[in-house]
């Protein structure tokens, strides 16, 4: 089943890593009241949430062409069966690893098992349940891709575009964002932001 292999991340996007050396971002660094790097460096970074999926090109269709994420792999990949424990051993599968802004970490993998394909779970959840999970995106224009969203077969909404006001940090000025939130064709539940400043 595709939901008990799920895994929580969030990436909201309200600070990024600051470019390489000599890269040249026009962009500026965005960063929040109350959320700065750390002093050392914590043992764990956010790397990759890996989504397995009944089709891939019909979710690259959310992925890559209405949020815009960039396609850095794609390939065959043959799987044990043991590390990730889902289909038989020697299953075929497709990954495609996807990235925002930084060049390491927020990715989203699809993976598509094609030689045995995974049974049919049954239809995607309409809501949320302990193990679910909530991924959290930011974009450039919310409206606008919540919109383009809502024109993706098997995209469910469970809010349109609308303000949303959360307390500061720390007593800092309350933070807004617009956004909207929706299953996506497999069931995986996303709340997709504008952080407004």
């Amino acid at each position: 089943m595709i939901g008990p292999l799920r895994t929580l991340l969030v990436l909201v996007g309200t600070w990024a890593l600051a470019p390489d050396a000599g890269a040249q971002d026009p962009r500026p660094i965005r960063k929040a009241a109350g959320v700065e790097a750390p002093a050392e460096r914590v043992p764990t970074d956010v790397r990759r949430l890996t989504i397995l999926v009944r089709d891939i090109d019909a979710s690259l269709r959310l992925y890559r062409d209405v949020l815009g994420l960039k396609v850095n792999y794609d390939a065959p990949v043959t799987v044990s069966g043991v590390a990730l424990p889902a289909g038989v051993p020697g299953n075929r599968t497709r990954l495609v690893l996807l990235n925002g802004n930084d060049p390491w970490l927020g990715w989203i993998g699809l993976m598509q098992f094609i030689d045995p394909p995974l049974p049919d779970p049954g239809p995607p959840p309409t809501r949320l349940s302990l193990g679910g999970h909530v991924l959290v995106l930011n974009t450039d224009d919310a409206v606008k891709r919540c919109a383009m969203a809502r024109q993706v077969p098997g995209v469910r909404f469970t809010a349109e575009p609308r303000l949303q006001v959360y307390p500061g940090r720390g007593g800092g000025p309350p933070i807004r964002v617009m956004g909207c939130a929706f299953f996506d064709p497999d069931g995986t539940f996303i709340e997709l932001n504008q952080i407004l400043d």
